[in-house]
Formats: C-alpha cells, sequence, structure tokens
C-alpha cells in the first residue's frame, strides 16, 4: 500500500517539475493543474514507465506532462535507481525540485515499475488539487545496529584527560579574567590550599588526614593520595586560619596565610602551599574500591555499550585479588528508575551480569538525577576505610539547578574518594564546570571523550590547554593504576 502511494505522489510531483525544468512555455494544461483523481485502470506487468502512470492515472498526467515520459523511460532503462537519479538532477532547478524527497520516493516507486501488476486505486490518495508542493514524511532516525564492528569501533571511545591542580596557573587566570564562573551546583573549588605531607625524611605520606580548620570548626577534610598530596577548600564564605595533618599518633599544626584579594577586595584564585612532617613511617592501603556511576538515560546508549563491552577488560588490565567494583545508574523523576545502585564485589561476573541488564532510556529533558545518585552512593556504608577509592561519573548532563552540592563532595573528599567525571556526548559548559569542580575538590581528574572515535553526537571542547586524545579504555586503566597504592 505504502509502496504504491509513493508511486503516484512521485509521478505527480515529477509531472510539475519537468514542465519547470524543460523549457515548456504558456500555462499549464488545467488537467495538470487540477491534478485529477487516478482511475481504477491497473497497470500489468512488464509495461514501460509512462504507459503504466498514464494507464493508472487515466492518461491525463502522463500524456500532458512535457518531458514526463522521457524522464520516466530514462529511468527505467537505467534499472530505476541511477536513471532516476539522472532525471531527478537535471529538472532540479525546478522551484518544487524536493531532492530530499524525490529521490526517496523515485528509488521506491522505480524499483517496482517493471513487476508492478495490479495498483489498487483505491490504495492510492489523489493529489492535492490546488497544492502541487509535497512535504517530506518524517524519517525516523534508524537505530544503530549493534554489529560486532559497531562494537569494536565504541571500543575505540576517545576521550582526553585533564587536570586542573596539576595546571593551577591556567585555573586561576580562566577565573580570575571571568572566562569561567564559580560556584557551580554550591561547589567554588576557587579557594584552594594544597599540602604535601612527607615523613622526616622527605618520603611523602600516603593516607594522612589534613584538616582544615575555623577558629571554632573543621572546615573541610581530606585525605592525602599515594604521592603525599592533599587539597582543602575554604568555601562559601568560610575561612581558615590553620591545617592539622594527623597519621596514627602523629599530628602537626600549622597557621595558614589568608587568600589575596584585588582592589575591590574580592579573594584571587592563586597558590596557597604547605608541605608538614611528620615523624612517622609510610602506610599504604592494599585494597582498591572502583565504583562505577552511570547515566542510563535515551542519550547514553554508546556509553552503555562500551562499559558492557570493555569493563571485562578494564578489570583484567587494572585490577587484582584485592580489587572490588560497584556499578551504579541513574535516571530520572518520571522514568523506569531514579537511582539503581549496589554495593562493592570483587565476582566480575556479577558486575558483568548487573550491566548487561541495563540500557539507555528515559531522560528527554537535560537536568537528570545527579544529585540523588551521588547522595546515594556517596555515602554509601560499604565503603572501607583503609582502601584506594575511585568513583568514574559517566554522564553528559547537568544536575537540576535547585541541588546543591557542597555537603556530598566535602564527605567524598573527607573519605579519600577520588571522583572521576567523564563528560559523554552533547555536555554542555555547564556540565563540564560541574565535573571540573568535581575532580578539583576529590583530587580526581576531569575526562571527556571526543569527536575523533566518529561515535556519538558532538563533544563539547573543554576550556583546556594541550591535550592528548587516547583511547578511553588506555585513560580509565591509567587512572586506576595512578591511584594505586
Amino acid at each position: 500500500m505504502k509502496k504504491y502511494s509513493k508511486l503516484f505522489v512521485f509521478a505527480s510531483v515529477l509531472t510539475m517539475l519537468c514542465y519547470a525544468g524543460c523549457g515548456a512555455s504558456g500555462e499549464m494544461n488545467s488537467a495538470v493543474a487540477e491534478a485529477p483523481a487516478v482511475a481504477d485502470a491497473p497497470a500489468e506487468a512488464g509495461k514501460s514507465g509512462a504507459d503504466a502512470v498514464a494507464e493508472a492515472d487515466g492518461g491525463d498526467v502522463a500524456d500532458n506532462a512535457v518531458g514526463y515520459e522521457e524522464y520516466v523511460d530514462i529511468a527505467v532503462e537505467a534499472d530505476g535507481i541511477g536513471g532516476a537519479e539522472d532525471a531527478l538532477a537535471d529538472a532540479g532547478s525546478a522551484p518544487e525540485f524536493s531532492p530530499e524527497l524525490s529521490l526517496a520516493e523515485a528509488k521506491d516507486a522505480f524499483s517496482s515499475l517493471e513487476g508492478a501488476g495490479e495498483i489498487n486505486s483505491a490504495e492510492i490518495a489523489p493529489a492535492p488539487a490546488e497544492d502541487v508542493s509535497i512535504e517530506p514524511e518524517p524519517v525516523p532516525e534508524p537505530e544503530p545496529e549493534t554489529t560486532p564492528e559497531r562494537l569494536s569501533a565504541i571500543g575505540m571511545l576517545t576521550a582526553g584527560q585533564w587536570n586542573d591542580h596539576e595546571n593551577w596557573g591556567f585555573f586561576s587566570n580562566l577565573v580570575n579574567t571571568g572566562l569561567v564562573q564559580f560556584p557551580s551546583f554550591g561547589i567554588d573549588p576557587t579557594q584552594r590550599i594544597a599540602v604535601t605531607v612527607t615523613d622526616n625524611n622527605g618520603t611523602p605520606l600516603p593516607n594522612a588526614e589534613v584538616f582544615l580548620n575555623s577558629d571554632t570548626e573543621t572546615i573541610w577534610k581530606a585525605v592525602t593520595d599515594k604521592h603525599g598530596n592533599a587539597y582543602v577548600f575554604e568555601m562559601n564564605g568560610k575561612t581558615g586560619a590553620n591545617l592539622t595533618v594527623t597519621q596514627g599518633e602523629a599530628s602537626e599544626t600549622v597557621e595558614i596565610q589568608p587568600a589575596s584579594v584585588d582592589e575591590q577586595g574580592n579573594a584571587l584564585t592563586d597558590t596557597r602551599a604547605y608541605t608538614i612532617r611528620l615523624d612517622t613511617g609510610v602506610s599504604l592501603y592494599h585494597d582498591t574500591q572502583i565504583m562505577f556511576i552511570v547515566d542510563t538515560t535515551g542519550s547514553m546508549g554508546d556509553e552503555m555499550l562500551y562499559l558492557q563491552s570493555d569493563f571485562s577488560a578494564i578489570a583484567e588490565e587494572a585490577g587484582d585479588e584485592n580489587t572490588t567494583y560497584s556499578v551504579n545508574f541513574y535516571k530520572d523523576e518520571g522514568d523506569e528508575y531514579v537511582t539503581n545502585c549496589s554495593g562493592f564485589t570483587g565476582d566480575i561476573s556479577a558486575i558483568k551480569s548487573k550491566l548487561n541488564s541495563e540500557y539507555a532510556s528515559g531522560g528527554g529533558d537535560e537536568p537528570e538525577a545527579v544529585y540523588e545518585v551521588l547522595k546515594e552512593t556517596i555515602f554509601a556504608p560499604d565503603w572501607k576505610e583503609e582502601s584506594v577509592k575511585i568513583a568514574f561519573l559517566i554522564y553528559d548532563a547537568p544536575p537540576h539547578d535547585e541541588t546543591e552540592f557542597e555537603a556530598i563532595i566535602s564527605e567524598a573528599s573527607a573519605k579519600g574518594i577520588h571522583i572521576i567525571p567523564v563528560v559523554s556526548s552533547n555536555g554542555s559548559r555547564e556540565t563540564e564546570l560541574f565535573g571540573r569542580a568535581l575532580a578539583i575538590c576529590t583530587n580526581g581528574e576531569y575526562v571527556f571523550l571526543t569527536d575523533d572515535s566518529g561515535i556519538g553526537g558532538s563533544h563539547l571542547e573543554p576550556i583546556i590547554g594541550d591535550y592528548t586524545v587516547e583511547p578511553l579504555h588506555d585513560i580509565i586503566v591509567r587512572i586506576i593504576q595512578e591511584y594505586k597504592q
């Protein structure tokens, strides 16, 4: 039914186009202009394109259209496809010509002419009597096939990596010149204090606790990484007076200087750094906990397929017998679920099974339930006290506007959870700055997908310096290995 209805539509449109495109003079024959209804005469198999159409519509259209029969016969003689393209290209100067519609209709119509058999006129809608311009029917985007070749390509998703702590002068200039602005959803990483903790011999001390105190309370806590580095923050009007560093029975406290200010008295983003020595030895964490937090709304299909197809390779390359994993998913209010979270396990098969049961769907607007899933996962009770903790947040949309994350992110920092945002396709500048704030405040890395793989939608170029494009797999594995002790 749909095929033959297209044939008549194509005949009517092409009649008008050829009249305009072949140099005919004078006014159009009234039989063509009025576009009479199709008669009941069937078209027999083996007739030429012109004869079949003429018989189906009573002869008026084909007989009265200058050049129509010539173009139909050219197309039929060329097996209905290439000829149709040539004919339509020749008629392309006609004002009503719509290449996108006509070429699709031509391929459908001409491919069926030689063996068309009977055309049921009751199934063919007549052309409009007065309006000769025909709008194309919307064609839905086909779902990409999950072929081995496509899965292989998805496994090669490309990304870049950026660390604002290692480029603090660059970040400070962005903030101080107003090119980027904070806070982002209640997180202001601009008033950073960098702390390096060593033993008496200058050897970096991992897993030392660093407290930023005001005169009355602790306003931020962090845990040193394996290089002895930690970062604490003055945020939302809270000003620090001193730093206290502890590990076991050893403890040291130092006073700190206030931030520099501009001519208006506003605090500038600058470098305040302290090295503190403790009279203690190195204490390493042997356990590693790796969490994946994944947006599973409709736009995240490629990223879901990537994790489903690559998780085993990541675990094999970066994990060991002391590594456990947790996979957590989120959508938004009104979807199948808001959050779907689970605890840590070393059972790779169980993780793969949970990953493979999920698929991207829902969403539909930009903000998603980022607040809800981070609150649930960061405050989860099964983070071990003595473990290296890494949380990959794979997402492409910001939280809802009314949410603020200071309490959640300060909790992550206090536990020593390194949040690694992985910003996917269609991310906005708001999404980027939110991710960079998360990474800065938890001593994490900022990761972003790039267009180099050719997979998925376009990816926002972040406001950063030079970076190297690599497979996402390589970046994830390297980050895990860099944090493990």
